[in-house]
């Protein structure tokens, strides 16, 4: 928890923004597609999370990807969701490879807002009703080819860390 609150102070204290959505002519709002709101934690901010973060992502995918020239390619963006928040079926990737490489091959989610603090706002994998159940500072990394969405909030504010990490494209 107090790392998590570390977390959300450094989100909150960078510029604010509607988030976006990609589409074939760049970023977008979409609110039938996307609604929260985001910030981008700059690497020098948070020096020893991104270290941490690092440590784990090349250990997962190690263990489980196994893809090439794993790294962290962007800063990490802080998401708010609030009461009607939601973000629907996407994928990570872009679809047209405009901003290749670095791919994205692996995303990650990490829960920063405990449990009680919201309802509803589900991270849901490949379709309905496949739900990743977090915890407060538990993270889950899947492929970003992936198609995941953020169910609407109900109650409260969803408040998470959002991470991609990538390399050369697939072979």
């Amino acid at each position: 928890p107090k790392q998590c609150q570390m977390v959300i102070e450094a989100g909150r204290a960078e510029p604010r923004l509607s988030a976006q959505v990609g589409s074939s002519k760049g970023p977008m709002h979409d609110t039938k597609t996307r609604t929260s709101h985001i910030s981008w934690i700059p690497f020098k901010k948070m020096i020893e999370m991104y270290r941490d973060i690092e440590k784990t992502i090349k250990a997962t995918n190690g263990n489980h990807f196994g893809f090439d020239g794993m790294q962290i390619t962007e800063p990490a963006q802080y998401t708010e969701y609030p009461e009607g928040g939601f973000y629907d079926w996407h994928i990570d990737n872009d679809l047209e490879c405009s901003k290749e490489p670095p791919v994205r091959k692996i995303s990650m989610t990490c829960l920063l807002s405990p449990e009680n603090e919201f309802e509803g706002g589900d991270l849901e994998l490949m379709k309905e009703g496949q739900i990743a159940k977090l915890e407060q500072g538990h993270a889950i990394f899947f492929a970003s080819f992936i198609r995941h969405r953020v169910a609407p909030v109900i109650r409260g504010t969803r408040k998470s860390l959002v991470m991609w990490f990538g390399g050369p494209p697939f072979k």
